[in-house]
C-alpha cells in the first residue's frame, strides 16, 4: 500500500496498520494530545479513521481516498486527521463504534468519525469511496460539506454531538442500571434463539455473511451436557464439519480465515486472526472430547500447526494476524486456477486433486479462481475413485507439498507482528487445553513459553500492558488483557498442575479487581479507574468476535472459587450476572460466553482431586483420563506426596488438606456440591464416578 513520497508522522509509529499509511499525502497524527491541541488552536474538527492492518476495506479506502492528493488536500486544510489501530486501542474503537451504530444502525471497519477537538462526535460511518459509488457518497464531498457547516454553523454541530453523547451515556447508565437476576430459563432461551437462527443445511447461524462464533458452539456443548439433547449436539457437529470442509479453512496451509462471505462457508474473507485460531481450536478440542471424532482432533492439530509455524514470535508469544490480500488483491495468495493445478500435478493426480478440492475449470468464485474446499466426504471420494486409505493419504500429502511449494513462490500477505496480551491469553488457553486433551506435550511447552513471555515482557510494576512491538511495550492493559490472560493461565494450571500458574492467576486477578471492579453496581469497567479519556467507556458484556471481558472474568471467578474455596469470588461472579441480568435475559444469543459462565454457576459442580506422587504411573493415567473427558462443570487438582509443589498447592486450596494417598496407591476423590464420593484407586472407578456425576 505504501507509495513513494514524503513520509508523514506515522512513519515513526509501531503499529503495522499506522505504518501502512505512513506515505499517504494526508497529514496524519497518532492519537494524542498533540493532535487535539492543534485542533483547538486552529478551530478545526477532527477526522478520525479507525481500522486494522489486515482489513480489506480499510486498504480499499486508503487506496481510493487517503492516497488521493485531492482528498488529502481537503483533509490537510480543513481537518486534523488521526489514525487509530483498533487492535492497539480497542478502548477508542469500542467508544466510537457505539456512536456509529447509534447514528447509522450498523458498524464495521474502516470506522470513520468526525468530531470536535473535545472528542465529541457528530458524524459517523464506515467505508466511503473517493467518489460516489455502491450507493455510497464520496468522502471528498462529505468532507467539503461538513467543513462548510463547521465554519458556518459550528455550534449546531457541537450541540448535535453533545446530545448524541448524552443519549449514549444515558444508554450506558441504563445498561448499568439493568440489575436483576438473570431469568431462570435463560439457558433454554439461549438454546432456542440459536436453534431459530441455525442453518440446517450448512451449519452455523444466519445467512451470508457467516461468522464462526465459536463461543456459541461451546455454549451449545454445555447445553447438550446438561440436557442430553442430541439435536443440540448435532448443531455443533455439523457446523464444525462444514467449516472444516469449507473454503473458510485453508486446506493447504491450515488455519481459519475470518468469515465466509456466502452461506456455504465457501468463499472467505481471507484474513487470519489469532483469536479465531484460538477460539475455534478450543471448540474443536471440546467437540473431540464429546464425540471422539478424529476429524475434530485433526482440525485442532492443523490449527496449532499453522499458529506455531506461522504466527509465533521467536520469544514464544503470538502475532496478531495475517492480511486478507497480497499485491492489492484479496485472496490472491490462496486461490487457484484449474489449469494451474493441472500443470503442476499432471493429468492423473491433477484431476484427482481438483475433484477432491472442488476445483473446476470455470472457477468456483469470481474471476475464474477457485477456493479449495472439500465438497465430498473423504470416504465417498475414495470409493468413487477406487483408492485405498493408504494410497490416497500418500497421494494427498505429496500433492499438498507441491501446491504449498508453488504457493510459497507467490507474494505472501503481510503479517501484523504486534503482540497483544489479550489475544495471547486466548491462544495460551487453547494450546493448554489442546495439549492436555490431545496428549501433545509440544502444545503445553509452547503455551508455557508464551505465558512466560507475557509475564516477563508485558508487565511493568505488576501491571499488564496491552501491546508489544519491536521491543516496545505500550498501552496500559484493558479488562480483556487481564481476563483473557488469567483464563489462559488457569488453563495452563489445569493442564500442568504447576502451582506457579495458579499463583500468578490469583495475583493478576486481584490486580484486575483493584483496577476495574465497579464496587457500586458490580461488573468490570473496560478501562482502569481514572484512566477513561473518552466521553463513552462504561462496562460491556456483549460477546462478539471474541467473548467480552466480563464474560471471561465471570468464568475465571467461578473456576477460582471452585479451586480455592474462596466464596467471595463466587459472589462477585453473581454480581456480574446481576449487573447485566436484564440485557442477557432479553437477548441471550448475544451473550453466549456469559451463558457458559452462568451454566457453570448453575452447577452441579465437581472437584476432581488426584492424590499421587508426581511420577506415579497410575496417578498420571488418572490425570490423563480426566483431561481427555468433556467435564465443563469440573475443576481438576493433582496433589503430590509431599515437597514444595504440594505445599504451595495446599496453601492455595484448603480443601486438599484431607485428600491424601490411601493404601499406598494413587487415590482419586470426586466431590460434587461439597459432598465427596468414596475415594477410588483405579482409572475405571474414577471414570464411573465422573460419568454418573456429570
Amino acid at each position: 500500500m505504501e507509495s513513494k513520497g514524503k513520509p508523514n508522522r506515522l512513519v515513526h509509529a509501531k503499529s503495522p496498520y499506522l505504518r501502512q499509511h505512513a506515505y499517504n499525502p494526508v497529514d496524519w497524527y497518532e492519537w494524542g494530545e498533540e493532535a487535539f491541541a492543534r485542533a483547538r488552536a486552529e478551530n478545526k474538527p477532527i477526522f478520525l479513521s479507525i481500522g486494522y492492518s489486515t482489513c480489506h476495506w480499510c486498504h480499499n479506502m486508503a487506496r481510493e481516498s487517503f492516497e488521493a492528493e485531492d482528498v488529502a488536500a481537503v483533509l490537510n486544510e480543513h481537518y486534523i486527521s488521526i489514525k487509530v489501530d483498533r487492535e492497539e486501542r480497542p478502548d477508542i474503537d469500542h467508544a466510537y463504534m457505539k456512536v456509529c451504530q447509534a447514528l447509522t444502525g450498523q458498524g464495521g471497519w474502516p470506522l470513520t468519525i468526525i468530531m470536535t477537538p473535545e472528542k465529541i462526535p457528530f458524524f459517523a460511518g464506515t467505508y466511503f469511496p473517493r467518489e460516489r459509488k455502491y450507493h455510497l457518497p464520496g468522502i471528498k464531498s462529505i468532507l467539503e460539506g461538513i467543513s462548510r457547516v463547521w465554519q458556518e454553523k459550528r455550534e449546531m454541530l457541537e450541540e448535535k454531538g453533545q446530545e448524541l453523547i448524552e443519549t449514549l451515556q444515558q444508554w450506558e447508565r441504563g445498561d448499568a442500571a439493568g440489575e436483576g437476576e438473570i431469568a431462570a430459563d435463560v439457558l433454554e432461551k439461549g438454546v432456542r434463539a440459536l436453534q431459530q437462527s441455525y442453518d440446517r443445511e450448512y451449519g452455523g447461524f444466519g445467512a451470508a455473511p457467516k461468522f464462526p462464533i465459536p463461543h456459541s458452539l461451546t455454549f451449545l456443548l454445555r447445553a447438550w451436557k446438561r440436557r442430553g439433547d442430541e439435536e443440540i449436539l448435532q448443531m455443533v457437529v455439523q457446523s464444525l464439519k462444514k467449516m472444516r470442509q469449507g473454503g473458510i479453512f485453508d486446506q493447504l496451509g491450515y488455519g481459519f480465515h475470518r468469515y465466509s462471505v456466502d452461506q456455504r462457508w465457501l468463499v472467505p474473507h481471507f484474513e487470519k486472526m489469532l483469536y479465531d485460531q484460538a477460539l475455534l481450536a478450543q471448540a474443536y478440542v471440546e467437540a473431540y472430547q464429546v464425540t471422539g471424532e478424529p476429524l475434530f482432533a485433526d482440525t485442532a492439530h492443523a490449527v496449532f500447526t499453522y499458529v506455531l509455524g506461522e504466527m509465533q514470535d521467536k520469544g514464544g508469544a503470538f502475532y496478531s494476524a495475517e492480511n486478507a490480500e497480497s499485491e492489492g488483491v484479496e485472496g490472491k495468495y490462496y486461490t487457484w486456477r484449474y489449469a494451474e493445478i493441472m500443470e503442476l500435478l499432471g493429468e492423473k493426480e491433477g484431476s484427482l486433486i481438483c475433484d477432491y478440492f472442488g476445483v473446476i475449470p470455470e472457477g468456483n468464485m469470481e474471476g475464474g479462481q477457485n477456493v479449495l474446499h472439500l465438497p465430498a466426504d473423504e470416504g465417498e471420494f475414495r470409493k468413487k475413485h477406487g483408492l485405498s486409505s493408504k494410497e490416497w493419504a500418500y497421494l494427498l500429502e505429496e500433492s499438498r507439498k507441491l501446491l504449498l511449494k508453488a504457493r510459497s513462490r507467490r507474494v505472501r500477505p503481510s503479517r501484523d507482528d504486534k503482540i497483544l496480551t489479550s489475544w495471547n491469553g486466548l491462544m495460551i488457553g487453547a494450546l493448554a487445553r489442546g495439549g492436555a486433551a490431545l496428549r501433545a506435550e509440544i502444545y503445553l511447552k509452547e503455551a508455557r513459553r508464551a505465558a512466560d513471555f507475557i509475564l516477563a515482557t508485558m508487565q511493568r510494576n505488576d501491571l499488564l500492558y496491552h501491546r508489544y512491538m519491536e521491543g516496545d511495550v505500550a498501552v496500559p492493559g484493558f479488562l480483556e488483557d487481564y481476563a483473557f490472560f488469567c483464563a489462559g493461565l488457569l488453563d495452563l494450571f489445569t493442564a500442568l498442575q504447576d502451582p506457579f500458574f495458579l499463583e500468578e492467576t490469583w495475583r493478576l486477578h486481584q490486580k484486575m479487581e483493584e483496577l476495574f471492579w465497579d464496587s457500586e453496581r458490580g461488573g468490570f469497567f473496560y478501562v482502569p479507574h481514572g484512566m477513561a479519556e473518552l466521553p463513552l467507556s462504561g462496562k460491556d458484556a456483549y460477546d462478539g468476535a471474541v467473548p467480552s471481558g466480563n464474560s471471561v472474568a465471570a468464568q475465571n471467578l467461578l473456576r477460582l472459587a471452585a479451586i480455592t474455596g474462596d466464596e467471595t469470588m463466587e459472589e462477585k461472579a453473581k454480581m456480574i450476572f446481576r449487573s447485566f441480568g436484564r440485557l442477557v435475559s432479553a437477548s441471550p444469543h448475544g451473550f453466549t460466553a456469559m451463558l457458559s459462565a452462568y451454566d457453570f454457576a448453575r452447577g452441579p459442580r465437581q472437584e476432581v482431586v488426584i492424590a499421587a506422587a508426581d511420577d506415579d504411573l497410575l496417578g498420571r493415567k488418572m490425570l490423563e483420563k480426566v483431561q481427555g473427558m468433556f467435564l465443563p462443570h469440573s475443576v481438576l487438582l493433582y496433589t503430590g506426596d509431599g515437597g514444595e509443589r504440594e505445599e504451595r498447592l495446599r496453601a492455595l486450596c484448603p480443601s486438599l488438606q484431607d485428600k491424601v494417598v490411601l493404601q499406598g496407591k494413587a487415590t482419586a476423590y470426586v466431590c460434587r456440591n461439597y459432598s465427596c464420593q468414596a475415594p477410588v484407586n483405579s482409572v475405571e472407578e474414577l471414570v464411573r464416578q465422573l460419568t454418573i456425576n456429570s
